[in-house]
């Protein structure tokens, strides 16, 4: 199923649609938590592809047995557009049916204040590292994010971030979760590479660099992957072959046809895609980016390159696939959704315990 599909039904998106199939954890003796999840990420049918870590983390939760309902808007950078949600938002914020409101990306923080149920918010990247130009250089608007993001962290109940990164953009008094995003090992195909490929229509000899990001996200920096892959071929032939616009199944299969993985982002969080490829047995040649070197480090045939040249990256590229043995061992235990669904829930009750219901509503 292509993840955007089970996301487009509504802008308001409730537990009942996945919860009442997905039971919950057998061992859970308290009240299941009601969280409103207010996010301007959502994937829709103009952007279906977009987060999909956010979708996975709702799913992930309800999984898990919490309640969860979803609010989603889309600023597009128009005051307008948030005041039309803050107040779309102030009629869900009701302690009667919500423990509390988890805000996801800076931008959705904006919006449950003044506040009648405690806030955990949380910040992926793009929002509280500021949005940038391909040459590092903050966008207009990018320093207001910054700041709004450190604003929300220092009145939130709750913050997460994905990587340590991130820290030194949070006040000095705020002590987040460092929760890095999850993958579903349950999904993670077991089908040989041979047999990926046959299925793919792939041909069994060509050396394939997997490109799974949108080629059209400046951020990306699909042009310097094409650069990186360009010189290689003066020395050993290889073809890029890009991922994006495919099912989140058929990407998985790919990262079993593949023989490598590129990640070549000016800015990340906590790249999915990385975790995934691990767990596919996949090497990974990236440049530094977000938590990538904590997830590949030590990781015996993935490569961290000491810089974002191309010349960096294609010998990098190069020594991985003369090698062309997958990865052995597992590497993504501490990752699984089930262990960091139940962080997260844990985080959520520690926030509760700490902020008494009647200050919240005073």
């Amino acid at each position: 199923m292509v993840r955007s599909q089970r996301v487009w039904a509504a802008r308001f998106v409730t537990s009942s649609e996945l919860h009442a199939s997905v039971p919950a954890h057998p061992e859970r003796t308290e009240r299941p938590l009601r969280i409103l999840y207010v996010t301007s990420e959502w994937p829709d049918e103009e952007f279906p592809y977009t987060s999909p870590f956010i979708t996975d983390q709702v799913e992930f939760l309800r999984r898990a047995g919490v309640e969860v309902d979803v609010f989603a808007f889309r600023g597009r950078r128009n005051p307008l557009n948030y005041l039309k949600a803050w107040m779309q938002v102030r009629h869900r914020l009701d302690p009667s049916r919500y423990d509390l409101v988890h805000t996801s990306h800076g931008q959705a923080g904006l919006l449950p204040w003044p506040r009648r149920l405690p806030v955990v918010a949380t910040f992926w990247g793009s929002d509280i590292l500021g949005d940038r130009y391909p040459d590092g250089r903050m966008r207009p608007g990018g320093r207001f994010l910054q700041r709004a993001c450190w604003l929300i962290a220092l009145v939130a109940d709750g913050v997460i971030i994905v990587s340590n990164a991130m820290r030194q953009h949070l006040p000095a008094s705020v002590e987040p979760l460092l929760l890095p995003t999850a993958v579903d090992l349950d999904s993670v195909p077991t089908i040989s590479p041979q047999a990926a490929r046959r299925s793919l229509g792939l041909p069994k000899d060509e050396r394939l660099v997997l490109f799974a990001g949108n080629p059209e996200t400046i951020e990306k920096r699909y042009d310097l992957a094409s650069a990186a892959v360009e010189i290689l071929n003066e020395r050993l032939p290889a073809r890029l072959f890009l991922g994006w616009g495919r099912s989140h199944q058929e990407i998985l299969v790919l990262m079993r046809a593949c023989d490598v993985l590129l990640v070549s982002s000016l800015q990340e969080g906590s790249p999915t895609i990385v975790k995934e490829a691990l767990a596919c047995k996949l090497p990974v040649v990236s440049v530094p980016v977000g938590d990538v070197d904590e997830q590949i480090g030590g990781v015996e045939g993935c490569e961290l390159c000491g810089d974002d040249r191309p010349e960096t990256i294609a010998a990098a590229l190069e020594r991985v696939l003369r090698r062309r043995q997958r990865l052995t061992g597992n590497h993504v235990a501490h990752v699984d959704h089930k262990v960091l669904a139940d962080r997260l829930i844990a985080f959520y009750r520690s926030v509760l315990d700490e902020v008494p219901r009647d200050v919240v509503n005073g």
